[in-house]
């Protein structure tokens, strides 16, 4: 009388043990692990796709996406293939593709890495001259409101000097709006002007230019007086240049270079 498969369901002759459809031992108990017909009637294993797959792409492994794809397929086919090893074959090649997609994968990371570098040098030499540039165009601020404010006072002998920005704009092209827009996020300060005797032309003045927002910028300040000679302070407040901070020499002003940072 015919029976049938506790695995697959299809009928078992009188006398056959074994299922035709799926290899099961029809006298096995029924919490038996179901046998892969190609390991019951003992065909030999098949090579693994998984594991062909990931040979090709680690053959690719230079091209973007490739190397990844090996990476993901050897790790299956090691699996599938560990499971099965009745049934799958190809070990070799799931190891050679998983190799050649973790160089890749290295080679990929090294180059993303060096792009970043590259994208991070090239924005800090683009900042480095822009302060260049900043600089150069400070330094020449200065320097025209001085050489106004000696033809100012070359002009007004009875006044001297004048702490008005906008009246120096009649002379040396300074801009009359310097004072109140600033020039580079800089504003620009006449300021302690004072006469060398009482009810005397005025003798002497201060000129300073800081960031315009003091709080939030680290960039330097300038100052210069009637000596026409120009200071710069690294940080802390632009009160203080005249008194700590740094005189620029000839060299300095025809070529700034922007300041040190610490490592």
């Amino acid at each position: 009388m015919s029976s049938f498969c506790p695995g697959c369901g299809n009928g078992v002759a009188e006398g056959e043990r074994f299922c035709a459809a799926c290899g099961r031992d029809s006298q096995a108990p029924a919490d038996t692990a179901p046998v892969d017909p190609q390991v019951a009637f003992g065909l030999p294993p098949e090579t693994s796709g998984k594991a062909i797959f990931s040979l090709i792409c680690g053959i690719l492994f230079v091209i973007l996406p490739f190397s990844v794809v090996a990476v993901v397929f050897g790790h299956m086919a090691l699996s599938e293939i560990r499971k099965n090893p009745g049934r799958w074959k190809g070990k070799g090649l799931a190891i050679t593709g998983l190799a050649l997609g973790y160089v890749g994968v290295v080679l990929l990371a090294g180059f993303i890495g060096l792009v970043l570098y590259g994208v991070q040098k090239s924005a800090r030499q683009i900042t480095r001259s822009v302060q260049d540039t900043n600089r150069r165009s400070m330094v020449a601020s200065m320097r025209s409101v001085n050489m106004a404010e000696i033809a100012y006072e070359q002009a007004h002998h009875d006044k001297g000097y004048t702490c008005s920005i906008p009246e120096l704009a009649q002379h040396w092209g300074v801009r009359a709006d310097l004072a109140a827009l600033g020039r580079n996020g800089y504003t620009f300060e006449l300021k302690n002007c004072q006469p060398s005797k009482p009810g005397g032309p005025i003798a002497k003045y201060q000129l300073i230019a800081h960031p315009a927002e003091r709080a939030s910028s680290q960039a330097p300040a300038y100052c210069s007086d009637e000596s026409d000679v120009i200071r710069v302070l690294r940080n802390g407040s632009p009160e203080d240049c005249f008194e700590v901070g740094a005189e620029l020499s000839e060299k300095e002003i025809n070529n700034p270079q922007p300041p040190s940072t610490p490592r």
